[in-house]
């Protein structure tokens, strides 16, 4: 997984909303299009930014594709996001574990 992908993936308010309408159920470009302010073409660009990314799955139904959330590339940036949170953490916590210096 390239994290720079996600990032950038993630970067565009569009993919965002892609996603979050994703979020509730599976959907097709056609289906998604209705909701978002792009174009249908403009939908297909951003889904497939979003499949490289590995944050979307298609699967065929038909003459249509099908688009969902991959949980497999959210959860791997989720699990790189929170090993960033424990660490920092770790740092705060060591931190504030160091006595004070008397300085009487």
């Amino acid at each position: 997984m390239t994290y720079g992908n996600i990032f950038l993936a993630l970067g565009d308010p569009t993919r965002r909303s892609v996603l979050e309408a994703l979020r509730h159920q599976p959907m097709t470009v056609g289906m998604l299009a209705k909701q978002m302010p792009v174009s249908r073409p403009a939908v297909s660009q951003h889904l497939k930014i979003l499949k490289e990314a590995e944050l979307v799955t298609v699967t065929p139904k038909g003459a249509s594709n099908e688009y969902a959330l991959n949980r497999k590339g959210l959860d791997e940036i989720r699990a790189w996001l929170d090993s960033m949170w424990d660490d920092s953490l770790e740092a705060f916590k060591a931190h504030v574990d160091q006595k004070p210096e008397n300085n009487n």
